[in-house]
Protein backbone atom coordinates (compact mmCIF):
# COMPACT_ATOMS: atom_id res chain seq x y z
CA UNK A 1 0.00 0.00 0.00
CA UNK A 2 1.32 3.45 -0.94
CA UNK A 3 2.31 5.61 2.01
CA UNK A 4 0.39 8.83 2.51
CA UNK A 5 2.35 12.04 2.05
CA UNK A 6 1.43 14.92 4.35
CA UNK A 7 1.79 17.46 1.54
CA UNK A 8 -0.80 15.56 -0.52
CA UNK A 9 -3.29 15.48 2.35
CA UNK A 10 -2.76 19.18 3.07
CA UNK A 11 -3.29 20.02 -0.61
CA UNK A 12 -6.40 17.87 -0.82
CA UNK A 13 -7.82 19.52 2.29
CA UNK A 14 -7.12 23.03 1.01
CA UNK A 15 -8.76 22.18 -2.32
CA UNK A 16 -11.83 20.76 -0.56
CA UNK A 17 -12.16 23.95 1.48
CA UNK A 18 -11.85 26.11 -1.64
CA UNK A 19 -14.42 24.01 -3.53
CA UNK A 20 -16.81 24.13 -0.55
CA UNK A 21 -16.65 27.93 -0.74
CA UNK A 22 -17.23 27.92 -4.50
CA UNK A 23 -14.06 29.91 -5.04
CA UNK A 24 -11.64 29.70 -7.93
CA UNK A 25 -7.94 29.01 -7.70
CA UNK A 26 -7.34 32.51 -9.04
CA UNK A 27 -9.45 34.14 -6.31
CA UNK A 28 -7.65 32.34 -3.52
CA UNK A 29 -4.21 32.82 -5.04
CA UNK A 30 -4.80 36.56 -5.31
CA UNK A 31 -6.13 36.80 -1.74
CA UNK A 32 -3.20 34.74 -0.42
CA UNK A 33 -0.69 36.66 -2.55
CA UNK A 34 0.77 33.51 -4.05
CA UNK A 35 1.07 32.63 -7.70
CA UNK A 36 -1.78 30.66 -9.21
CA UNK A 37 0.64 27.99 -10.44
CA UNK A 38 2.25 27.53 -7.04
CA UNK A 39 -1.10 27.28 -5.26
CA UNK A 40 -2.19 24.71 -7.84
CA UNK A 41 0.93 22.67 -7.14
CA UNK A 42 0.31 22.87 -3.39
CA UNK A 43 -3.28 21.69 -3.85
CA UNK A 44 -2.12 18.77 -6.00
CA UNK A 45 0.47 17.79 -3.39
CA UNK A 46 3.38 18.49 -5.70
CA UNK A 47 4.86 21.29 -3.59
CA UNK A 48 5.26 21.41 0.15
CA UNK A 49 4.01 24.74 1.47
CA UNK A 50 5.90 26.59 4.18
CA UNK A 51 4.09 27.42 7.40
CA UNK A 52 3.92 31.06 6.28
CA UNK A 53 2.32 30.10 2.98
CA UNK A 54 -0.15 27.76 4.69
CA UNK A 55 -1.11 30.56 7.04
CA UNK A 56 -1.62 32.93 4.11
CA UNK A 57 -3.78 30.42 2.22
CA UNK A 58 -5.86 29.73 5.33
CA UNK A 59 -6.39 33.45 5.86
CA UNK A 60 -7.48 33.78 2.22
CA UNK A 61 -9.93 30.91 2.76
CA UNK A 62 -11.01 32.40 6.11
CA UNK A 63 -10.39 29.05 7.80
CA UNK A 64 -8.07 28.86 10.82
CA UNK A 65 -4.84 26.96 10.20
CA UNK A 66 -5.63 24.87 13.27
CA UNK A 67 -8.85 23.67 11.59
CA UNK A 68 -6.99 22.66 8.42
CA UNK A 69 -4.30 20.87 10.42
CA UNK A 70 -6.98 19.12 12.49
CA UNK A 71 -8.67 17.80 9.35
CA UNK A 72 -5.30 16.72 7.95
CA UNK A 73 -4.51 14.93 11.22
CA UNK A 74 -7.82 13.04 11.10
CA UNK A 75 -7.21 11.98 7.50
CA UNK A 76 -3.69 10.80 8.30
CA UNK A 77 -4.91 8.82 11.30
CA UNK A 78 -7.59 7.15 9.16
CA UNK A 79 -5.00 6.25 6.50
CA UNK A 80 -2.71 4.78 9.15
CA UNK A 81 -5.54 2.70 10.61
CA UNK A 82 -6.39 1.42 7.13
CA UNK A 83 -2.76 0.52 6.50
CA UNK A 84 -2.56 -1.42 9.79
CA UNK A 85 -5.70 -3.37 8.89
CA UNK A 86 -4.28 -4.31 5.49
CA UNK A 87 -0.97 -5.41 7.04
CA UNK A 88 -2.71 -7.58 9.67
Amino acid sequence: MKSVLVREVIGETLREQRFAQGRTLREVSMAARVSLGYLSEVERGQKEASSELLSSICQALEVPLSVILGIVSQKLAAAERARVKVAA
